[in-house]
């Protein structure tokens, strides 16, 4: 996947600016698919070049005007086309993975140390994942189309977060 895609499909939900594009990657597409700032500019400035997304300019008070980008029926067409692409199944490229295998090299408790921050970073994560739900999504069991694909990326997160949490307590606990 390239940033384009992720940018159309942010822009598929709402039309945007390069400031709010990038706040809202902070948000929520950003845990799956970051981007910096100067990335997200770069890539709207060569989607606006190949006519996938318009360009409209508007007034601020007491500022620049600010461009704010909307997808066009040509970036409608390449999200499309890119959707119905195969995706390969992503293995999993973990430097955390590598270190805890290697441990027995090393100092096994700096190791320990890595592993516990990464447990209490994916605490926070799920914590913050649970909350996210328990606000948008009280009632999964209603929703449907781009509120259901949202929620159950989300839950796919939280998914994910209580894998990681399981598997770093084990190794933790193994190593106790």
């Amino acid at each position: 996947m390239a940033l384009e895609h992720a940018l159309l499909v942010a822009l598929c939900e709402q039309p945007a600016s390069g400031l709010e594009l990038t706040k809202r990657f902070s948000r929520s597409i950003g845990y799956f698919w970051s981007a910096t700032h100067q990335q997200i500019y770069r890539v709207l400035g060569r989607m606006d070049g190949d006519g996938w997304v318009s360009v409209a300019e508007v007034a601020q008070e007491g500022r620049p005007d600010k461009k704010v980008y909307a997808v066009t029926e040509l970036g409608r067409a390449a999200l499309a086309d890119w959707l119905a692409q195969p995706t390969e199944t992503q293995s999993l490229r973990s430097e955390l993975a590598l270190k805890m295998r290697a441990a027995t090299w090393g100092d096994r408790g700096a190791v320990l140390d890595v592993v516990r921050t990464n447990l209490a970073d994916h605490h926070a994560r799920l914590e913050r994942y649970e909350q996210l739900v328990a606000r948008d999504y009280p009632d999964p069991s209603i929703l449907t189309g781009l509120e259901l694909d949202q929620y159950l990326v989300l839950h796919g997160g939280v998914l994910m977060e209580r894998t990681w949490i399981t598997w770093l307590t084990e190794y933790l606990e193994a190593h106790a």
